[in-house]
């Protein structure tokens, strides 16, 4: 169960605030193994490594057309469920799209900045222990809103070699047709250097296991983009006493059953909040399906005591969760004064599942501190952004002399002579 931890002093927060891991370089000796592996064979070791780690054989690695006809299985609730969170995605996104901007900078300088759509982009889903359709609508959606011409996707199949039909559905209402059956760093791999079957792209997202997540980071030291560092998943909780802790037990475990090397905060100010959240986790987590995995994932978690709810704040933004609810009795000026989160849950009725699935908001988000830096994913993410300017003879000649002397202080004779020579034509 959580380590409950009374009053740290902040020389302590460090230590204090790391996440689980394993031992790094094992980790990424073992990942840089399969990329090199599939980089060299493509779908060979694709299909060994499926049967290796998955124990699935698999035939063809594309899902085929009859294979996508499954997710006209989804009906009922289900699919109202998937339509809603759809729709409310698209609506927050859609007001990311950006324009271009144009500046006259000076007289007979005419400058301006184009946004332009990644051409192709690889989407990760993961689908080992959950099928995570949720996150396709959070990636999909916005790649298609920025106009990405290619997006395939990679997701690992059951143990009987297919694709959950909710994972179809979701890419068939979001335009998407190029799926492959390929999960963990095997999957990376093929959508950073291309296979017989899985073609390469330039940018690829999702969130995924510490596996997945040394893959993306390993590729982006060649050169191939990626959305952010997006590994285990995490929650912290900053509350008061006057919040629920019925509520708080139930948001901590519904970060906690993502997997075992998933980590939960609970700050509080309230010694007695902090054992009610405690007989609280034990009365809900008898009850889950998934109990083992999110008991593991407590094991790595804590209740941290402050003295005050702005020492608290501090606190949260050292530690830069991926999500975070705040609970007190000032939460929108506590929400004012976070600045190192993914995604903030302000108040008793945001849960952080709402975020999850389908209030709108982005669920793919840094974790393991690098909120401090990186942003989640947005229509923003899928694109790039061109500059362009058009001089005029009269603008040239309006900046060539202090283009000229910049280049001669920096030793840059050609530079300078690029100006010189139109100067004097």
């Amino acid at each position: 169960m959580m380590e409950l931890i009374k009053y740290p002093p902040k020389n302590e927060w460090n230590s204090l605030l790391q996440r689980p891991t394993v031992q790094r370089d094992v980790l990424e000796n073992k990942v840089r193994a399969i990329l090199n592996d599939v980089k060299q064979k493509g779908d060979a070791a694709v299909k060994n490594y499926t049967q290796l780690f998955d124990n699935i054989s698999l035939n063809e690695i594309a899902v085929s057309i009859k294979e996508a006809q499954v997710a006209m299985d989804i009906t009922g609730d289900l699919k109202r469920a998937i339509d809603t969170a759809a729709a409310n995605i698209r609506t927050f996104h859609k007001d990311q799209l950006p324009k271009v901007e144009y500046v006259e900078t000076m007289p007979g300088i005419e400058c301006r900045r184009k946004p332009v759509a990644i051409e192709k982009v690889g989407l990760y889903i993961p689908g080992g222990t959950a099928p995570l359709f949720s996150s396709l609508l959070m990636l999909g959606i916005p790649a298609r809103l920025a106009g990405c011409k290619e997006i395939i996707i990679c997701t690992p199949a059951d143990k009987n070699g297919n694709i959950h039909p909710a994972i179809l559905y979701a890419a068939a209402i979001t335009g998407i047709n190029k799926i492959y059956k390929v999960g963990g760093a095997q999957a990376i791999a093929s959508m950073a250097y291309g296979t017989e079957t899985i073609p390469q792209v330039y940018k690829i997202f999702g969130p995924g296991n510490q596996y997945v997540t040394a893959a993306k980071q390993l590729i982006q030291q060649e050169g191939i983009a990626i959305d952010m560092p997006a590994g285990p998943s995490e929650l912290c909780v900053l509350a008061d006493d006057t919040a629920n802790a019925t509520f708080i037990a139930a948001d901590l475990l519904s970060q906690a059953e993502h997997g075992p090397d998933s980590q939960v905060l609970f700050i509080t100010t309230d010694e007695t909040l902090a054992g009610n959240v405690i007989k609280q986790l034990n009365d809900q987590l008898s009850k889950l399906a998934r109990k083992e995995i999110a008991l593991a994932a407590l094991q790595n978690s804590k209740i941290i005591l402050v003295q005050n709810i702005d020492g608290g704040i501090d606190l949260v933004n050292e530690y830069a969760p991926e999500h975070l609810i705040i609970n007190c009795r000032e939460e929108d000026r506590m929400a004012e004064l976070v600045i190192n989160a993914g995604s903030v849950f302000i108040g008793s009725y945001s849960p952080e599942s709402a975020g999850d699935y389908a209030s709108g908001t982005n669920h793919v988000l840094p974790t393991n501190g690098s909120a401090k830096a990186f942003s989640g994913v947005s229509v923003d993410s899928f694109i790039k952004k061109i500059s362009f300017q058009k001089i005029s003879a009269a603008g040239l000649k309006n900046i060539a002399n202090t283009i000229i002397v910049m280049a001669e202080a920096e030793g840059l004779d050609a530079h300078a002579n690029a100006i010189k020579i139109r100067s004097n034509n």
